[in-house]
């Protein structure tokens, strides 16, 4: 039987104002594909010039420019993450957003489950557990407000659309769509969008309300936040993130004791309680488990 094939694939536009460790995603994935497709949308920095310098065979670039009207509940991501998907041609293909990351040492654990699952045409997708850093990279979320996990590898060869940047629906026979069909990669998705430099979370805010219509720009204070959401990190994280970590993280998180929690925070806490008591998880989930 010939080897499955995957591709990996991304977007990012002005990703160094922005503060996204886009390089060190798209090389942390980079040993597992055979192909990685990233669409590079015209910036006003330079990050179109450091995909082209990490200088690997691999990577295949598409320029690509944003359609800034489009603000409507992410609808750009969910282009711009589909121009990318649709240049894939493996079997499989992974995708990363440019503030995530995937661990050395679990890369064999996710090849072995595309193995496993690739015969198996009742899997479309693959799930990952999710590590949300928050404040610093030395906590990590607990609270169901945020996704524990999330596809990020799929079938290429179903017919699959994305509604925003972050999940995948599919359609079968031209009927309406649904959920990806799915099954645990066993593996882990690094997330470190909510640690980077708080200057750069503001900027990236400011750019996101543009694109939700209707949004409010949230301002940024990691110190405003429920201490009881995260949870001191006890692992070990990418080698591939180390500098990023070093100089472009925060490195200290104080949070305000006199801090009042939102009604969504209180709500989060409830939850927390419940699934203590239940064993359930009550975060949200775009996929059905069914191996």
């Amino acid at each position: 039987m010939s080897r499955v094939s995957i591709s990996g694939f991304t977007f990012i536009r002005n990703g160094v104002m922005l503060g996204f460790p886009f390089v060190e995603s798209i090389r942390s994935l980079l040993p597992l594909v055979d192909e990685f497709v990233v669409a590079v949308g015209r910036s006003e920095d330079d990050t179109l010039e450091r995909v082209r310098a990490i200088g690997d065979p691999k990577i295949r670039i598409i320029e690509t420019v944003w359609n800034d009207k489009m603000g409507d509940r992410g609808f750009v991501y969910a282009q711009q993450k589909m121009i990318a998907q649709y240049a894939c041609t493996g079997d499989w293909a992974f995708y990363l957003e440019g503030d995530e990351c995937v661990h050395e040492a679990e890369l064999a654990a996710i090849r072995a489950s595309v193995e496993r699952h690739h015969g198996n045409p009742a899997v479309e997708a693959l799930v990952f557990d999710y590590l949300h850093f928050y404040g610093t990279p030395q906590y990590v979320s607990v609270s169901p407000g945020w996704y524990r996990r999330e596809c990020r590898l799929i079938r290429n060869t179903i017919r699959s659309y994305a509604p925003d940047g972050q999940y995948w629906l599919v359609t079968s026979s031209h009927k309406r769509p649904r959920n990806p069909h799915a099954a645990l990669a066993q593996a882990h998705i690094y997330h470190y969008g909510w640690v980077r430099k708080a200057e750069q979370m503001q900027a990236k805010l400011d750019q996101v309300a543009k694109y939700w219509a209707g949004s409010q720009v949230m301002q940024i204070d990691y110190a405003d936040f429920d201490p009881q959401a995260v949870t001191p990190f006890q692992g070990t994280h990418p080698a591939a993130m180390a500098r990023w970590i070093a100089t472009q993280a925060e490195q200290e998180i104080v949070f305000n004791p006199d801090y009042r929690l939102t009604r969504k925070e209180r709500k989060y806490r409830l939850s927390m309680k419940l699934e203590k008591l239940t064993g359930l998880d009550f975060s949200r989930k775009h996929f059905k488990l069914v191996a």
